[in-house]
């Protein structure tokens, strides 16, 4: 062993860090509670509608004032009458209940009731299905 020096160390101390805290972290009560105790700087910033319940363009807009200049009358197409007689009379024709009829169709028999009393959406695979069941022409020229 003689000739070698003293026996040192080659390691570079280790340092481990908490990282730093993330921005919801510094907004955070006790985050701001600890800078101000550290006397740290703490800046406040006011919004325009912070702590309400009104919606950043809460006054009458140019969309409100389009909305009730408009005229025209939308809804949805529904089952016209002609239709719904059809189905009345096929049915009855086959000896069928509302409910026997949808459950050969496998719909529901609020569907079957919705079609016949004139309130349903027309749908044309369930019309096409009501046609195949009932043997009878329910759209177009007769």
């Amino acid at each position: 062993m003689a000739g070698i020096g003293p026996i040192s160390q080659d390691w570079e101390p280790v340092v481990i860090r908490k990282k730093a805290p993330t921005a919801a972290a510094r907004k955070d009560e006790k985050a701001v509670n600890a800078a101000r105790r550290a006397g740290a700087e703490i800046e406040t910033i006011k919004k325009s509608t912070g702590g309400s319940n009104k919606a950043a363009s809460s006054s009458t807009s140019l969309n409100t004032r389009k909305l009730d200049e408009e005229t025209e009358n939308l809804s949805h197409d529904r089952v016209p009458t002609e239709l719904k007689k059809a189905i009345m009379q096929a049915r009855q024709d086959k000896k069928l209940t509302q409910a026997q009829l949808a459950q050969l169709i496998n719909e529901k028999p609020q569907v079957i009731q919705e079609y016949e009393s004139g309130k349903a959406i027309p749908n044309q695979q369930i019309i096409g299905k009501l046609e195949r069941a009932l043997g009878a022409k329910l759209r177009g020229k007769k």
